[in-house]
Formats: C-alpha cells, sequence, structure tokens
C-alpha cells in the first residue's frame, strides 16, 4: 500500500471540547500542518476549551490547583501563570490572590486561556468547532473510518478521539421521591441551578466533597445565612492548601508497593517522615500524584480494585483540594454555626410540599433522624460508573462492542497507548481515550496536570498513524491484541 498522498488530510475527531479534548486538539495542530491534518472537536458548549469544570460563570468557583501548576503545555508549567499577568486578569480579580501569592483565579477564566491558545488553530482551518452533541460513533462499513453523528451534522474521520466531559452525578435511590419537587437540585452546575433558594432557606448538600464546597461557596456570595448542612456516608471535607507550598516529598517509584496494605504503609511512613522534616502532607500527596501511574502499575488488579473500593475516598479528600478562598468561606460558615458536615447514610424523602424531609443514620448510630429542608442538592460526584450508559455516543460504541468498562468502572479500557480495548479484547486501531476516562488504565487522570499530560501524550499516538500506509488507520484496521 502507498503512504498517504501530499493531498490527503488525515481526519481525527475528538469527541468533547473541554480541557482534555482541546488539549489534544492543541498539541495535535501546532505539530502539524492544516494541509496533512484535518481536526473537528464536538462540543456543544458555544466555545471549545471550558467544558464542564472551566465553563462556570459562579465568580466563586475558583479553580482547585494554584495558576503555577496549570498548562496546557505539561513542559511549561508557567504557561498559564504568564498568561494570567499578560492577560490582567489578576488585576481585575485582586481576591484570586491568596496570602501565600498563589493565584487562584476564577474557572472561566482557564476556560478562556484554552480557548485563546486554540483560537489561532481555529482561524487558519486546522481545528474545526462542530457546536453540537455527539450521539453516536459508527464505524463505516468498509472498516476504513468512523462517522460521528451529532445534533448538527454528521462528521467524517479517520481517527476518533473520545474526550467526553464527566458524568451528571447519580441521584442516590433514596432520594427519588424528591425528583419533581421544586426545592430538588439533581445537577448543581445547571444554569441558574441555586438561584431559587431563598437567603433563610434551610439547605442540604448531599455529598462534601469539591462540588459540596463550590455550593456552600456560591450559596454564601449569593447572601445566602441559612443553615447548610453537608452529609456523606463518611462525612469528610475536602481539604485546603498549604500556607506554605513546598516541594514535592517522599519516593513512591523507586521500590513501588504491590499491595494496597502495603502502598498504605509507605505513605503513613512518608507522612511521618514529612513531618520529622519540617514539610507538609500536602507535599506528599503532590509526589503521589506524581508518581501516580508507576504506583497504579505495580499493582495487580485485584489489588488496584481493593484501592479504589477502600482507600479512594480518603484519597480524593487530601488530592482534590479546595482553593482558599473556598475553604475560608466554609471555615467561617462553621465558627459562625450555620454549617455543618456530618458522617451519614440517606434512608428516605418525602416531599412534604412546604419542605423536603430527608431521613438519614448518621455513622456508628443506630438511630434514623428525619429533618426537614426547603432545598436539598445532589453533588455526589460524576457516575463514571454509568459513563457507557449515560452518554450516548460512548453507549453506541459500548453497544456496538467497540470499547468497553474498565473492570473498576471508573471509565473506558484502554491499552497502554490509550486505544480503547474493544469487547473481544483486542484493541482498536483507531479509537483513542484522553483524560478522566482512561484512569482505569493509567490511575490518577483527575488532576489537570495529569489530564494535560495525558492529551500530549495521546496526540503522539495518534500523530504515530500519519506515518501509516494508506487505509491501515481506519475504525477496523488491523486490530490486535490490548496492549497491556
Amino acid at each position: 500500500m502507498n503512504a498517504f498522498p501530499p493531498a490527503r488530510r488525515l481526519r481525527v475527531a475528538i469527541v468533547g471540547g473541554g480541557f482534555s479534548g482541546s488539549a489534544v486538539a492543541w498539541h495535535l495542530a501546532r505539530a502539524h500542518p492544516p494541509e496533512r491534518l484535518s481536526i473537528s472537536v464536538i462540543e456543544p458548549r458555544p466555545a471549545l476549551g471550558g467544558g464542564l469544570a472551566y465553563s462556570s460563570e459562579e465568580p466563586s468557583h475558583r479553580v482547585n490547583v494554584p495558576a503555577v501548576r496549570m498548562s496546557m503545555a505539561p513542559d511549561d508549567p508557567q504557561h498559564f501563570a504568564r498568561w494570567l499577568i499578560g492577560d490582567g486578569e489578576l488585576d481585575r480579580d485582586t481576591d484570586a490572590i491568596w496570602k501565600n501569592g498563589d493565584a487562584f483565579p476564577r474557572r472561566r477564566v482557564f476556560g478562556r486561556y484554552v480557548a485563546e491558545q486554540l483560537a489561532p488553530h481555529v482561524a487558519s482551518g486546522a481545528v474545526r468547532h462542530v457546536a453540537g452533541l455527539a450521539t453516536a460513533v459508527v464505524p463505516d462499513r468498509t472498516g476504513a473510518g468512523w462517522t460521528v453523528h451529532t445534533s448538527a451534522e454528521p462528521v467524517a474521520a479517520d481517527i476518533v478521539v473520545l474526550a467526553a466531559t464527566h458524568p451528571q452525578p447519580d441521584v442516590p435511590a433514596a432520594l427519588n421521591p424528591l425528583a419533581d419537587a421544586p426545592g430538588f437540585v439533581a445537577d448543581p452546575y445547571g444554569t441558574s441551578a441555586l438561584s431559587g433558594i431563598g437567603p433563610d432557606a434551610s439547605v442540604l448538600i448531599v455529598g462534601s466533597g469539591l462540588t459540596s464546597a463550590d455550593m456552600v461557596a456560591e450559596l454564601d456570595r449569593r447572601g445566602h445565612r441559612g443553615r447548610i448542612l453537608a452529609l456523606s456516608r463518611r462525612g469528610l471535607r475536602s481539604r485546603g492548601h498549604p500556607d506554605v507550598r513546598g516541594e514535592p516529598f517522599g519516593d513512591f517509584a523507586s521500590s513501588p508497593a504491590t499491595t494496597a496494605l502495603g502502598l498504605l504503609k509507605t505513605i503513613r511512613a512518608t507522612l511521618a517522615s514529612a513531618r520529622a522534616a519540617d514539610s507538609n502532607w500536602q507535599s506528599v500527596f503532590d509526589q503521589l500524584r506524581l508518581q501516580g501511574p508507576v504506583i497504579w502499575a505495580a499493582l495487580a488488579a485485584t489489588e488496584r480494585a481493593t484501592l479504589v473500593r477502600q482507600l479512594r475516598v480518603f484519597w480524593d479528600v487530601h488530592r482534590f483540594r479546595i482553593a482558599p478562598q473556598v475553604a475560608a468561606v466554609l471555615d467561617r460558615r462553621q465558627a459562625a454555626g450555620t454549617f455543618d458536615n456530618i458522617a451519614a447514610r440517606l434512608v428516605a424523602s418525602n416531599n412534604e410540599g412546604d419542605s423536603l424531609a430527608v431521613s438519614f443514620q448518621r455513622r456508628g448510630q443506630t438511630g434514623i433522624e428525619t429533618a426537614r429542608f426547603d432545598a436539598v442538592i445532589n453533588t455526589t460526584g460524576p457516575a463514571h460508573g454509568q459513563a457507557l450508559r449515560l452518554n450516548p455516543a460512548l453507549r453506541s460504541l459500548a453497544d456496538a462492542g467497540l470499547v468497553r468498562a474498565d473492570q473498576y468502572l471508573l471509565g473506558i479500557e484502554t491499552g497502554l497507548d490509550s486505544r480503547a480495548v474493544r469487547r473481544d479484547g483486542k484493541a482498536a486501531a483507531a479509537l483513542f481515550v484522553a483524560g478522566p476516562l482512561a484512569r482505569g488504565t493509567f490511575g490518577e487522570l483527575m488532576g489537570l496536570p495529569e489530564v494535560a499530560r495525558h492529551a500530549q501524550a495521546v496526540a503522539t499516538e495518534v500523530a504515530k498513524l500519519l506515518a501509516l500506509p494508506f487505509g491501515t488507520a481506519g475504525a477496523n484496521a488491523a486490530p490486535g491484541p490490548a496492549a497491556r
């Protein structure tokens, strides 16, 4: 077979135009001229780059990572920080600068930064924004390509990259009776989700992670002064950032643990060493994050499952920290007695018309309590285990046997080259997964620095197909065993 003729453009369709998909498009467009590569990013939002995480117009929603650690370019960590200064954003939002000098700008600002990096490539025609929702991904009958059906238009492609946004939170079964109640907020990031909550309303927030903290901060900014109760099974609140940011501490990669228990013991010993060295615990978790792929790769599948099942909740609240501006709101409200966080499980609920009754059992107790609230906000976190069912494009691929869930129910199973693994265990030749949906293979892929590195790696794998003979990059061409 002949190589691609000079006039032939390899067509890449990226499903999802949030940070993951936009970063893949950016890396590809920077490395390859538009005459060689055509990139379509399918994203229903009016602008690329924001996605669910960075599209919020709410002023109190801030990035959870210091700006100096956020960048589209993994090899240039200061990329976003320099852009912030050049853009003048920090002059317009002086509250973004915390007392230790770190900047935590509003999330929508980071979305604008991503969009501006892509803008020249959109203007040149290298990247095209298809402003629609991907509804199905279908291989061509010839096996030489794909068609991505969208609410706007069909998109033909040689290669597809799945970079879909986080699924919406699952509503706990105990809250189903509240589904149609005016005071129930199923999607906390929906348009004007909290606008109907009055200043004196009593509020129950189900969940105590990052989204829960966002809701408290937003309610507070809106002038809310009523009582807020956050409820989760373990009652663990997301931790904050240190007053003085340190360098990553410890070594988890030279001789990585092979069991979940061994890893836990190593973490505890390293935390003790950090205390003795006058280093903070956040520095230990920063090192865990950086060495996450090595740690994850050293664990057998059963040990990974144990880690996800038993330790994930503790990891999440330490790893995914809230911006100090948000932490300050929670601390102030807690000190004033208008915010509390408890460990409990939901038992039942009922719409009583003038209030929402929720029954729960506190951790370690046998009695059932019932409390009444004016509003209930669901912040249980993305339903990653349901991604293949809830997202229509992913569901079409799963129904066709072209993708399958990873065994930890974190997303989509892939090989080490980020190619999706089909139902028959073989790698899909021209179907890639970028971002958090691939974390079953790579471990921690939720923090922005990790997602940025993975986007770069996926772009590198896609670029390799430019050198293949014509026709061999198709949807069903030359399938092989999944890389392990």
